[in-house]
């Protein structure tokens, strides 16, 4: 059992729109923000999903050497939804020293490497002198940024385990609380654009020439977007209205480097881990917001893992056909969307997919619909076998 944790703050800015009410608005009308590949000059055919904006958003001042898409991204999502506010009372209350901060990113800043390389010096040999790796590309670079621009000095530190990077930021959280490290923490995950995974994923043949169709039996592939998502988390009293997290559950299988095992063991551990942490049963749970990439291997072992845990009752779909698929920000993007769901008594339908495909047994809702929710589960699970699943309820 874990202490549950309120959230009592939330913000985000990703391809549906920055901002809870801009998100919730698609995600009640059943809008995705996917669109055909228009990043740079990244000649791969595919469909993204793209903040909008960026491109005309330096980051300037105190902060300018931090100036990169990654950064620029994170900065739009704490600036939604009156998250600074909360976060300033927050200090108040607390002290700067005893908030920490826990961010989740995969990509970073890497664009701005990327980019450098086509400067190099005539040689070859040498990058422009203006390229500030500490600031842009190194993993730390966004959890420092958010640190500062939120004005903490508490424990800070970046999770990077590809796709699960921003769900386990959550699991670290109620540990860090646990140990009396710090009396809030600041969550999230911030991943962008770049040529890194548009042509890495090619590469594996794992994206998809049109819009993602997760559990679809004629899936192929997944669209990549970009997020940025935030949340802030305190021990619970005063916050009876707020969504808590319940519980939380880790595992890492690492049965291949970039395929899960076939039979979900991972997946379905720590789905066990998280309700055993919550003391919740499975049928204590309304819906579950998938992984749902909507690649063969990831749907399949996924749905293999919630069959052994909660049969065909659940309701379960996947909001990447909405977003993207926002790697390392994976898990705060649809952190946020099942609060959204939790908060609205709300099951989205699995956008793009027309037929579920029959070897998946779980609940997979095609159409959007209304009905009482009290608990979610949402689902993010990385390469290598890297696995998370958290718990959210309306109260403890």
């Amino acid at each position: 059992m874990m202490t549950t944790l309120a959230i009592t703050a939330i913000a985000t800015a990703n391809p549906l729109g920055r901002g809870l009410p801009a998100t919730w608005d698609a995600l009640r009308k059943d809008r995705h923000g996917l669109r055909p590949n228009d990043f740079e000059d990244a000649a791969v055919n595919t469909w993204i999903g793209r903040a909008e904006g960026l491109e005309a958003e330096p980051i300037t001042g105190k902060l300018a050497d931090f100036d990169c898409r990654n950064n620029r991204l994170a900065l739009a999502g704490l600036r939604q939804d009156g998250f600074e506010p909360a976060v300033a009372a927050a200090r108040l209350r607390y002290g700067p020293a005893r908030i920490g901060v826990l961010i989740g990113t995969t990509t970073s800043g890497i664009l701005e490497t990327e980019l450098a390389y086509r400067r190099r010096s005539p040689s070859g040999e040498l990058l422009p002198l203006t390229v500030r790796y500490r600031e842009t590309q190194n993993l730390f670079s966004v959890s420092q940024l958010v640190r500062r621009h939120l004005g903490l000095t508490g424990p800070v530190a970046s999770i990077s385990t590809a796709c699960s990077s921003s769900a386990k930021v959550f699991a670290s959280a109620s540990r860090w609380l646990a140990a009396g490290f710090c009396d809030a923490v600041v969550v999230g995950g911030v991943d962008s654009l770049c040529f890194m995974t548009l042509y890495g994923f090619a590469s594996l043949g794992l994206l998809s020439a049109t819009p993602c169709r997760p559990c679809d039996a004629d899936r192929n592939g997944l669209s990549i977007g970009e997020a940025a998502g935030f949340m802030l988390l305190e021990r619970p009293g005063g916050h009876d209205d707020a969504v808590h997290l319940l519980g939380y559950g880790e595992s890492s299988d690492a049965h291949h480097m970039s395929t899960p095992h076939p039979e979900g063991l991972g997946a379905a551990l720590a789905m066990e881990r998280a309700l055993a942490r919550a003391e919740m049963k499975p049928i204590d749970i309304d819906y579950i917001n998938l992984h749902g990439t909507g690649t063969p291997a990831n749907d399949l072992a996924e749905d293999r893992a919630i069959w052994r845990l909660f049969g065909g009752r659940t309701p379960c779909s996947s909001t990447k056909g909405r977003t993207g698929h926002t790697l390392g920000a994976a898990g705060i993007t649809e952190a946020v969307l099942a609060i959204l769901c939790l908060r609205h008594d709300f099951i989205p339908g699995t956008l793009h997919t027309e037929r579920v495909d029959p070897q998946l047994q779980s609940c997979v809702m095609l159409q959007s619909e209304s009905r009482p929710l009290r608990a979610v589960i949402s689902n993010s699970f990385g390469f290598g076998g890297n696995n998370c699943c958290l718990v959210f309820g309306k109260r403890p």
